[in-house]
């Protein structure tokens, strides 16, 4: 006897689990049920708590259906976007538009997020979304779509197109301005954050915790302290909710911008933590020579039970190619892997060859980079590189020459390449090599970019450019390097990694 349409709608309604869902997804095919009941199953699953396990039935069930309605898919694109799996909300969408279909205010931003996260590989798709968006006019009427275009342009790595997006809204939200600030952030364009921010202010909108983020960061990054501490004023003063996410922002401007005491007050105080809060500490540690607090802390960290992740570790090797503890590096560099199964990114093999390098153990850090399972980026072999400037002898000259090889392989352009190889081979007394490596150089037009240096002074940004002398206060600032360098104690060697040729 076969079971009525009011029976199969109760088991979809009362199913929970995987096997019952494969299992009503067969009666429904067999039964040539599919297209009536198959929405339902659809709507079932993706309402369940634990939909995200249930994603590729979903998926499946969704392409199987013939003739799905746009609906069915705008259902299934907000959590395949946000799911492991970003690549299939994209080739959902490609379907829906094979399907004949034409996307709608609903089906927009969730794609975009997903070619966000697929970036910058999706720029193509990205820009044939925008063209559609502007032919079927929802770019204009709707914001929150043109909020997700810029957001993904940004992702992609074209901030020009991103900000062209914004500069045309016709109307802006407070996450227009948010997401415009963050992507100033994430392409290193800090600088224009602070206009940005103004404008937003005299615009009539109030920041939110999400904008003094943003600040906070570009004030990190910057390294300018006033707008870090200005940023951090301004929460204080508009009592904004001090989420968790904010107060590591804090800590981790100060961090970084030298004030270290600030920040460890400011963690100390803090009621909650999470990994990124312990890194931020850690790394703002290792970046100011403070290598056993941040060892110590690191204790603390695992002592609470938070699990660190990939800064962590970045911030641990740092402190340990600081302080020379070339054991406790290599110990964190496998506890990575082996403890907590994180996988080396290319700045931790750079991070462990410097702690190697700079503390004179060349062969075993050229090793270590030959024995790399991934291909060795160009920044690797720099910092080996760098390693043999700082520890240069002729016992090293072999190691040098086949850097150089691997290097300029890499970077046959990069005219700071030549100029780190020629000095080595000068310090080293190999005139030879050191006029050859010189005369590629010039030969190839190529031109060693400037040194150049910023500092910040009552809140502004000062630049100092090599052979520059007509900045003001030039011949004052002379005066006092001459007197500070008559009383100073000379150190040798020279850390001459902390003098890596600003082409770099």
């Amino acid at each position: 006897m076969a079971t009525s349409p009011a029976t199969v709608r109760a088991l979809i309604a009362a199913a929970t689990a995987a096997p019952q869902f494969r299992q009503l997804h067969a009666h429904l095919v067999t039964s040539g049920r599919l297209a009536s009941l198959g929405p339902a199953l659809l709507r079932r699953l993706i309402s369940l708590p634990s939909s995200h396990l249930h994603l590729p039935i979903a998926h499946r069930l969704l392409l199987s259906l013939p003739s799905p309605s746009l609906d069915l898919f705008n259902l299934l694109l907000p959590p395949l976007a946000s799911s492991p799996d970003p690549a299939a909300a994209a080739d959902l969408f490609l379907r829906l538009r094979r399907e004949g279909l034409r996307p709608d205010a609903h089906t927009l931003p969730h794609v975009l997020k997903a070619l966000a996260r697929l970036a910058p590989g999706s720029l193509p798709l990205v820009a044939s979304t925008h063209a559609e968006a502007v032919k079927s006019g929802l770019l204009r009427a709707v914001v929150y779509a043109a909020n997700a275009l810029m957001a993904a342009y940004s992702a992609c790595g074209h901030l020009t197109r991103a900000m062209q997006m914004f500069d045309e809204m016709p109307r802006r939200t407070l996450v227009s301005w948010n997401t415009a600030l963050t992507a100033c952030a994430d392409n290193d364009r800090h600088d224009r954050c602070a206009g940005l921010f103004a404008e937003m202010v005299e615009a009539g909108f109030e920041p939110d915790p999400t904008t003094f983020v943003v600040m906070l960061s570009a004030a990190a990054e910057l390294g300018n302290l006033a707008l870090g501490k200005w940023a951090h004023g301004q929460v204080v003063s508009r009592r904004l909710d001090m989420t968790l996410q904010l107060a590591t922002a804090v800590v981790n401007m100060y961090a970084k911008c030298g004030a270290v005491s600030y920040a460890s007050r400011l963690f100390e105080r803090m009621t909650a933590r999470n990994v990124w809060t312990w890194s931020a500490m850690i790394v703002g540690y290792s970046q100011n020579g403070m290598a056993r607090e941040a060892l110590e802390l690191f204790d603390r960290m695992k002592r609470a039970s938070v699990a660190p992740n990939y800064v962590t570790f970045l911030g641990l090797l740092c402190a340990c190619s600081h302080a020379g503890l070339v054991d406790e590096g290599h110990r964190f560099f496998y506890e990575m892997q082996d403890v907590y199964g994180i996988k080396p990114m290319m700045t931790h093999y750079s991070a462990m060859v410097d702690v190697l390098g700079r503390n004179g153990r060349l062969q075993e850090a050229y090793d270590f980079v030959m024995d790399m399972p991934v291909k060795v980026d160009p920044v690797v072999w720099r910092t080996l590189l760098s390693a043999c400037q700082l520890h240069c002898s002729k016992d090293c000259i072999d190691i040098v020459d086949k850097v150089e090889k691997r290097l300029l392989e890499l970077e046959p352009r990069r005219s700071g390449n030549y100029v780190m190889v020629a000095n080595i081979y000068s310090d080293i007394g190999s005139w030879d090599k050191a006029a050859k490596a010189r005369r590629v150089m010039r030969e190839g037009g190529m031109k060693k970019m400037a040194g150049e240096s910023c500092i910040e002074v009552g809140g502004l940004i000062h630049r100092f450019i090599s052979g520059d002398d007509s900045c003001p206060g030039f011949e004052g600032a002379c005066r006092i390097l001459h007197h500070l360098n008559l009383n100073m104690r000379k150190w040798e060697p020279a850390d001459k990694l902390s003098l890596i040729d600003a082409d770099q």
